[in-house]
């Protein structure tokens, strides 16, 4: 439920190969910075290096007030909205949607990804056509800054990371106003409900309901 292959479709990402080295995907990122200058350094002439280390597809639409801290890579047809705030180790994939006072740090986007609206994404990974609803952030630390542990109902995996947002798979649908804890991963095609506190692991094909019941979708 939580590996990379199950979570993600790799081929819908300029990640995918990085991706494809790693079994978990908590465990790609404390690579990001470093993969997102490399892969720059190789993006044919359709993106733009508008600052150093800051590549931008020509067909994307960044508003002037918004921010691209270095290293980025947005892609083609993506739309980087007012007063968004890019902090830096970000790649954003294609026809994605980065809405106004959203920020951005240490994540990877897949292709047709929406953060639309007042979301805060730290060390996360987000899957091919996730959507984020307004308000609805990752936490990416501890309270009481521990190392994260990975939660399912059998077993506890030991990261090593003190800094871990949320994993979602591909088509997740994340309710407004909903705050993900760190260490939290939704599997493919699951809806979170608005206002929902979210920890541990939710399978693929699930709806997560306000009061923390998880249901298979029909």
């Amino acid at each position: 439920m939580y590996t990379i292959k199950e979570l993600y479709s790799l081929e819908h990402s300029l990640a995918g190969d990085y991706l494809s080295q790693y079994e978990y995907p908590w465990q790609a990122l404390s690579g990001i910075k470093e993969f997102i200058v490399s892969l720059g350094k190789t993006l044919d002439s359709s993106y733009e290096e508008v600052k150093e280390n800051v590549w931008v597809h020509k067909s994307a639409n960044v508003f002037e007030s918004a921010y691209i801290g270095a290293p980025c890579i947005i892609g083609p047809e993506t739309e980087v909205r007012h007063g968004a705030f890019i902090r830096g180790s970000a790649l954003v994939g294609a026809n994605c949607v980065v809405g106004n006072s959203v920020e951005l740090k240490n994540v990877i986007l897949f292709d047709n990804v929406q953060v639309p609206h007042y979301n805060y994404v730290g060390d996360s990974i987000l899957g091919y056509k996730s959507h984020m609803g307004a308000g609805s952030i990752t936490s990416n630390v501890k309270s009481d800054k521990k190392l994260v542990v990975i939660k399912t109902n059998s077993e506890q995996i030991e990261t090593g990371l003190k800094k871990i947002g949320a994993m979602l798979g591909d088509y997740v649908e994340v309710g407004c106003n909903s705050v993900l804890n760190p260490g939290t991963i939704i599997g493919r095609c699951s809806n979170v409900y608005p206002t929902s506190c979210v920890r541990g692991v939710i399978p693929e094909n699930s709806i997560f309901k306000n009061s923390g019941v998880v249901i298979q979708k029909d």
